[in-house]
């Protein structure tokens, strides 16, 4: 057990960063455009997500909304970027093998807290989990550097007329799903990292299965 704390604080970071990659995944403000056009997005703002782009609306444009609208993206939507489209997938990949990893790394600690001398198998975990967290953190920088890279050359996007969204808007800045990822991919690289740096304790008693 005292050999294995880094892959504890390793389990910690992965599971904070894990929640975190879900969260920028579901919430809407990855892009937060300006618009001069009020008449239709009442408060001049609009949150473009990777799955939906929303905003604030007085007029009714929606049935059972008053205020808010919403507009889902399919895969019919051709005219979505690359890097919303990649955002999704990614993010899907990236909480799925931080799941993986999360699951590697609780039944290595299980063993090493139980004294069972399966060490091999134990280190085998570790780098296993190490890996899903690695590479997880690697899916959500992808799309996380990619999508920011947009915002600070403020690309456009050709919205579909049901969206009720101007191709371009006046300026548009970051959401708070895009440091929220990014403190996920930091925590998730980390626990990659410790998880990886795992050594059998040497010592003449030790038996390798």
């Amino acid at each position: 057990v005292s050999t294995s704390h880094l892959q504890l604080a390793a389990f910690a970071l992965g599971t904070v960063g894990w929640i975190l990659c879900t969260v920028s995944m579901g919430i809407v403000e990855w892009r937060v455009w300006h618009v001069d056009n009020t008449t239709i997005i009442s408060s001049g703002i609009a949150w473009v997500g990777i799955w939906k782009v929303c905003f604030i609306s007085y007029l009714h444009v929606s049935p059972g909304y008053k205020e808010q609208f919403c507009h889902k993206f399919s895969g019919y939507d051709s005219s979505i970027p690359h890097e919303i489209y990649a955002a999704q997938g990614l993010l899907l990949i990236a909480m799925f093998m931080g799941l993986l990893g999360l699951t590697a790394t609780i039944f290595a600690l299980r063993n090493v807290c139980m004294g069972i001398t399966h060490k091999t198998l134990i280190t085998r975990f570790f780098l296993v989990g190490g890996f899903f967290y690695v590479f997880a953190g690697l899916c959500v920088l992808i799309p996380v550097s990619w999508n920011f890279y947009s915002i600070t050359h403020n690309q456009s996007i050709a919205f579909p007329p049901s969206s009720y969204m101007p191709s371009s808007p006046a300026a548009q800045e970051a959401g708070a799903a895009i440091p929220i990822g990014i403190v996920a991919v930091i925590l998730l690289l980390l626990s990659g990292t410790f998880s990886l740096s795992y050594r059998l304790p040497v010592t003449a008693n030790t038996i390798t299965k």
